[in-house]
């Protein structure tokens, strides 16, 4: 396994200290903001900006990796990381800040594209969904390491968002040192959402309130711990408790959805979400968050991040010969679904406090759970030998069009041709006169 891991290292290493300063920025910036007086709404302005910004990357990337290549685009989208987390510490303005974080989420779409095209082209089909498993797990622990980077120093003081610029920064060296050639072009993603909603209408909902879940949670659980007045430490262990339950229930979740029809576990998803909520809605009226808040956190965002999971496995069976562009479908509903998440939840904040993050989670759980029930008596299940494997998609919110390259139905993809197959050989090339 280390030799097989050997190539990535200089991948790796720049996509670890991304991650830990993504995910102390994450952290950082609703945070600063709450001390600096921004009201929620402003807040969900940010976290709504962050996601305009990465569904708008995920569709422009490619057009840019094309004129510049993977090794540019990634040291200049990590050089405006730096860049912008800098600017937000120099100039303390809400609506500066949404455009801020909205250029975060472009960039961080971008670096997300170049790491996924160039761990995807480097291995074979059979390493590549391990490979991929190691590379979520390794970014999902960094970012959690960045977010424990807070207790470094008080949120008010300027210092951490030089450490995130520094740790953007280190991202660019060891891509820019490396002697790997670049990878092919990055795909570029075909739309058709009204064939997802045709042909999967349950993964569509899955898919939407999966970003309004993912989304509210992102930007406004830092808000919610320093609001019923966590110290830093304990935002960053709510935090971390949260990805943490991501990697302990996807697969036990996508395994069963093997098992059984996928919607029936997407009900079951929905109703632990909501137990969780509730659970840690009534702790916080008591303000108890000891060691039953905590598990009940762990429960909850191992429902978080899975919903996606499963809404991407019930449009894989469903998708035919088109996965790649049902599933690049799927993304954009996800996208618009993490943009609401942060308004309509600072709207609810805004009459319930801070348990209102829960109670919109709630309502999401809820619609998706229930609709996935609903459509459960409308069609019938996907036949077996239709169906295919769980495979994990790791953090939703890291999710590309370049992330569905590794599933086995986007046999469109040349990554995906078996080893004994050839690609064809090209016709000469055409030389054409100017007149």
């Amino acid at each position: 396994m280390v030799r097989q891991l050997v190539p990535f290292f200089s991948l790796f290493g720049g996509m670890i200290f991304l991650m830990m300063g993504g995910g102390l920025h994450a952290v950082l910036i609703p945070i600063r903001g709450q001390l600096e007086g921004f009201g929620t709404f402003q807040l969900g302005w940010i976290g709504t900006g962050y996601a305009i910004g990465f569904t708008f990357g995920c569709w422009f990337m490619p057009h840019l990796v094309r004129r510049v290549g993977h090794v540019r685009t990634f040291s200049a989208l990590t050089a405006l990381l730096a860049v912008s987390i800098l600017l937000n510490a120099m100039w303390v303005d809400a609506i500066f800040w949404i455009v801020l974080r909205a250029l975060s989420g472009f960039c961080f779409a971008g670096c997300y594209m170049v790491a996924e095209s160039w761990l995807n082209e480097r291995v074979s089909n059979e390493q590549r969904g391990q490979m991929f498993s190691i590379y979520a797990i390794t970014t999902m622990v960094a970012m959690a390491a960045g977010q424990y980077l807070l207790i470094l120093a008080e949120p008010s003081r300027d210092l951490l968002f030089m450490v995130g610029a520094i740790l953007f920064a280190l991202a660019l060296i060891p891509t820019s040192v490396s002697k790997a050639q670049s990878p092919a072009p990055l795909n570029e993603a075909e739309l058709d959402v009204k064939g997802l909603f045709f042909n999967s209408p349950a993964a569509a909902v899955g898919a939407f309130a999966a970003g309004i879940v993912s989304s509210t949670w992102g930007t406004f659980g830092a808000v919610y711990g320093q609001q019923v007045g966590m110290s830093s430490a304990m935002i960053a262990s709510l935090l971390g408790a949260a990805l943490a339950g991501s990697v302990l229930f996807q697969f036990p979740l996508g395994k069963l959805s093997d098992m059984i029809d996928r919607r029936y576990v997407m009900a079951i998803a929905g109703m632990i979400g909501i137990i969780a909520g509730s659970i840690m809605t009534v702790l916080t009226q008591s303000a108890s968050f000891d060691t039953p808040f905590f598990m009940a956190v762990v429960l909850y965002g191992g429902m978080i991040y899975s919903i996606y999971s499963l809404a991407v496995a019930l449009a894989n069976d469903r998708a035919e010969d088109d996965f790649v562009k049902v599933a690049s479908s799927l993304l954009l509903v996800y996208g618009i679904g993490t943009m609401v998440g942060p308004l309509m939840a600072a709207q609810i904040m805004t009459i319930m406090g801070p348990a209102g993050v829960f109670t919109t989670t709630t309502i999401a759980h809820a619609a998706f759970g229930g609709y996935a029930l609903y459509r459960t008596f409308r069609s019938e299940r996907v036949a077996e030998d239709d169906r295919e494997d769980f495979q994990t998609i790791g953090f939703a919110q890291s999710a590309t069009p370049e992330s569905y390259v590794y599933d086995s139905r986007a046999l469109s993809d040349p990554y995906q041709l078996e080893p004994e197959e050839e690609m064809p050989a090209m016709p000469p090339p055409v030389t054409v006169r100017k007149l």
